[in-house]
């Protein structure tokens, strides 16, 4: 299959294209970074997703996962919504389309976390039911992952102190995050097993969230 991924350059984009790429599929990557990747199947592409202008032209895509996303403040609503947004409409609807899945966040339903973030993938959750019914005319399914902590270098600021990660485990019922290779395994299943379950929004997060309201961040952050 053709899956186009979003913020591919790093985290959990650079990690999915890894595992979909072991799988044998053909990946597209997105990003305003270069690429991180040498695989034959593997296409990188250096662009802006908040310009529709500045996206590629990518035909015949199967499965979109919409990764990419940021934590600057104001800047969050264009980079995480309306990019989300321009990437989706650009490539998801076709007649090759079997899936889409948007990297949410579990601060999207929780509201923990920074105000113009918690807005902007409260914003991708909304979108996704919309996607989810105009996609449904293509027989394609468009759920999101509303992950809580992933140990991603982008947690660094926690998870490199060890008085706030006491807090974090302290605070979180299975006293663990999640691993990468583990979102790869959520990522796979939605988007390539998966057939009937359409319109979700999935919520893991070791129950760090949805058993608890703390949230644990630096102070200066």
């Amino acid at each position: 299959m053709k899956v186009l991924i979003s913020g591919s350059s790093s985290g959990i984009g650079l990690a999915v294209a890894k595992r979909f790429l072991s799988l044998g599929h053909t990946v597209f990557g997105l990003d305003k970074l270069p690429s991180r990747i040498d695989n034959e199947n593997y296409m990188h592409f250096v662009c802006d997703i908040t310009k529709k202008s500045a996206l590629p032209k990518i035909d015949g895509v199967n499965v979109v996962f919409s990764n990419a996303g940021t934590q600057k403040g104001e800047e969050d609503i264009k980079n995480n919504l309306v990019g989300t947004i321009n990437v989706t409409e650009k490539y998801a609807f076709s007649k090759d389309i079997r899936s889409v899945l948007f990297n949410a966040s579990a601060s999207a339903s929780s509201g923990f976390e920074f105000p113009y973030y918690v807005a902007s993938k409260a914003g991708v959750v909304g979108y996704m039911k919309n996607v989810a019914a105009r996609l449904a005319a293509f027989g394609a399914t468009c759920n999101s992952i509303s992950l809580g902590g992933v140990l991603t270098a982008s947690n660094d600021a926690v998870l490199k102190d060890e008085a706030l990660w006491n807090k974090i485990i302290e605070a979180t019922p299975l006293k663990k995050w999640m691993t990468e290779d583990e979102v790869c395994d959520w990522v796979v299943f939605l988007t390539t097993v998966n057939k009937s379950m359409t319109g979700e929004d999935i919520f893991i997060d070791n129950g760090e969230y949805k058993l608890n309201d703390t949230f644990v961040w630096p102070e200066s952050e």
